[in-house]
């Protein structure tokens, strides 16, 4: 048995973890897994008749890429937010290319996904602009510590 959640690709529902298991297998704490939820960066699959949390493999997949986001490349949770929204929606277009479509339909599929390509993009040229930004300023820092050593060498 499967859901679909809109936005994402179908989960399946093999796996269902609570929340401290989810949280360990990412990580990080059910905590945050909340407020990741409260900030609708993650959805459990489901909800137990009692109404916890469940999470499947595909969450953790996900939790895991918003872990790698703002480890890695250092997004804030808003930037994060916009990443998976356009990462679902290439998602939704590859969906729905692979249930068959017209080739009318295809170039536009092709199209939005261009689109959405170029937005990713320029949020991680963005990110690396700010981030040579920085790397250039320390390394003037660096040139002028090294020059005052030299001063007080001599």
């Amino acid at each position: 048995m499967t859901s679909v959640t809109p936005g994402t690709k179908p989960k399946t529902e093999a796996l269902q973890l609570r929340i401290g298991e989810a949280a360990e297998m990412a990580g990080t704490s059910p905590r945050t897994l909340r407020y990741y939820e409260e900030l609708g960066l993650l959805r459990p699959s489901r909800n137990s008749s009692g109404g916890a949390r469940r999470y499947s493999e595909d969450d953790v997949v996900r939790l895991r890429r918003i872990r790698e986001l703002q480890e890695l490349l250092g997004f804030d949770l808003g930037e994060i937010g916009d990443i998976l929204r356009n990462e679902d929606q290439l998602a939704d277009l590859r969906n729905e290319f692979q249930a068959g479509v017209s080739p009318e339909r295809h170039r536009q599929i092709l199209l939005e996904a261009i689109e959405i390509n170029d937005r990713l993009r320029s949020m991680v040229r963005g990110k690396q602009e700010r981030l040579q930004t920085m790397i250039q300023e320390l390394d003037s820092k660096a040139r002028r510590y090294r020059s005052r050593i030299r001063e007080l060498g001599s």
